[in-house]
């Protein structure tokens, strides 16, 4: 949910000096050549990334989003090389009161199987997104979303909820926002990506050609498109899915593949740096690392045998002073993420570091006599118990190195006893949802430039953890920033979201990063790709 008034959770935010993700280029293998100027040629990518859906309303993930990112269209979206958002395959997008946002379509849109793109399939994409509310979807993103009216087939007005939405445009752009073909896809349930790879419901710089569900999707550019990031530089993409870093990592030194993205280890990429075949560019992004607490199964959880809120509320607390950030960002990711403090990562308007003040020695590090004061004023007898869920398919493979060292700093004077496991991410994403995992990792790839792509996904009743942290007075507090126009009144509420909720401690942020990208001399673009989200666009990619 938006917030005690409004249903929904919110995904992702991009910011100008964060994230972890590794895009790796290298630029000795494909065909054709390229100079930028027109379409042409072709590129191989690598990623160990997973698809979970190509439906838009069945998956809220990287992996999906990164495919669906090139074949759909969207009302608003970010240029190469930006975070900001402008009209894609709309002529005009505005406020045409404070609850009515207006958007015009371009004429003679067209989806690659020859059907015509109306206002009428963009109230179609939104109103099933809403109604199938899948819980591995993204539809909590529209949660501001009231009713939809279309007056004509290029005009498309949205009725909001909360009025002067100051998110509403980027929403527009995030993975709720892919418009799709009503002719095509179910209204009431997800559709299968067979049946959307046959329909040819594609209509953004490129269609789906071949697709092996993560194993191979072959792409060509559609001629159709009339968006605002125009023709793409290169004619055909082939994405190659690695279930090991170690084998895309080998590819990319023997020249197999001319772009691998998401993710190698830290060490990898040193290595790669010394590579003299390729350079290293380091760009924007908004990644962040984080510990879930699901409030009805994690120690003295509401669901639990033993169930106490105020123990429950010291064991996260005590895990909050004993998790030294320092020591994860440097033996583990070598610097290339940087601790985190709070909720919204450091470089965006209104964050803070709320967590190094309340907790651990006051200075970032851990404290071992804190966590034995908090537990024992609650009565809670150690070791405490905890299975802790990790991935490492999804968020890289040094999760594992990660965890390992999570699980020893929370071992520390025998306050707790955890429990590691690791599970494949499709089936993660599911059973994460399903109280399975008490305690569990979680990464954010950003939608867009904006704190409160932090703050409501995470916060508001019915989140997108599906956690069951429900606070009252933080709801009320993302309602008013999310409508606040006075831009320093906006960043006080958001402040005061932070200062609530890490005396909640609904999730333990750990880390935030710095993007890098290693390209091949003859591949160019990527640092238009780096546009400081996990928005991966390949149409800006060419050789030449």
């Amino acid at each position: 949910m938006r917030s005690a008034k409004i249903s929904g959770k919110r995904l992702l935010a991009v910011s100008a000096a964060l994230a972890a993700t590794a895009l790796v280029l290298a630029g000795c293998s494909g065909s054709g050549n390229n100079s930028g100027s027109g379409s042409s040629g072709s590129l191989t990518v690598g990623t160990t990334d997973k698809i979970t859906s190509i439906d838009p309303a069945g998956s809220y993930d990287n992996g999906s989003f990164a495919v669906m990112n090139q074949v759909y269209p969207f009302l608003m979206n970010s240029p190469y090389g930006t975070s900001d958002v402008k009209p894609d395959i709309a002529a005009s997008a505005k406020f045409t009161s404070p609850t009515e946002y207006t958007v015009t379509l371009k004429p003679g849109l067209k989806f690659a199987n020859g059907h015509d793109l109306t206002s009428s399939d963009v109230k179609f994409t939104f109103d099933r997104q809403k109604k199938i509310n899948d819980p591995v979807g993204p539809a909590y993103l529209l949660a501001n979303i009231d009713t939809i009216d279309t007056p004509d087939p290029t005009t498309v007005v949205f009725h909001l909820k909360v009025p002067n939405d100051q998110t509403f445009a980027q929403v527009l752009s995030s993975p709720a926002g892919p418009i799709v073909d009503e002719q095509v896809f179910s209204a009431d349930k997800v559709t299968p990506d067979n049946t959307i790879v046959k329909g040819k419901a594609f209509a953004g710089q490129y269609e789906i050609t071949s697709y092996d569900f993560n194993n191979l999707v072959a792409y060509k550019a559609f001629p159709g498109y009339k968006g605002l990031l125009g023709k793409p530089a290169t004619d055909k993409i082939n994405v190659k899915y690695y279930a090991e870093a170690s084998n895309m990592k080998l590819d990319i030194q023997k020249g197999g593949i001319d772009v691998a993205f998401r993710s190698l280890s830290a060490t990898d990429i040193a290595s790669l740096r010394a590579d003299k075949n390729v350079k290293v560019v380091d760009g924007p992004g908004g990644e962040i690392r984080y510990i879930v607490f699901n409030f009805n199964t994690m120690p003295f959880g509401a669901k639990t045998p033993e169930a106490d809120a105020k123990k429950a509320l010291a064991v996260r607390q005590a895990a909050a002073d004993l998790v030294d950030r320092e020591a994860i960002a440097k033996q583990v990711y070598k610097d290339t993420y940087t601790p985190l403090y709070s909720y919204v990562p450091s470089g965006l308007t209104g964050a803070t570091t709320v967590l190094k003040d309340l907790y651990g020695d006051g200075n970032g590090g851990p404290s071992l006599d804190k966590a034995k004061a908090v537990l024992k004023a609650a009565g809670v007898t150690t070791p405490i118990a905890m299975n802790l869920q990790y991935n490492t398919d999804h968020y890289g493979p040094s999760s594992s190195d990660e965890y390992a060292q999570v699980k020893d700093q929370l071992e520390q004077g025998g306050l707790f006893k955890v429990n590691l496991q690791s599970t494949e991410y499709v089936t993660y994403n599911k059973e994460r949802v399903k109280d399975t995992y008490p305690v569990y990792q979680l990464g954010w790839f950003p939608d867009y430039s904006d704190a409160d792509n932090y703050l409501t996904p995470f916060f508001v009743k019915d989140n997108f953890l599906v956690n069951h942290y429900d606070n009252p007075a933080v709801q009320k507090l993302i309602d008013q920033q999310l409508g606040e126009t006075d831009k320093a009144a906006r960043t006080k509420l958001i402040e005061e979201i932070q200062a609530k909720v890490a005396a909640d401690l609904s999730t333990l942020p750990l880390l935030q990063g710095a993007q890098v990208a290693i390209t091949g001399k003859t591949v160019t673009g990527a640092d238009k790709t780096l546009d400081g989200s996990f928005k991966f666009k390949y149409g800006a990619l060419s050789k030449g």
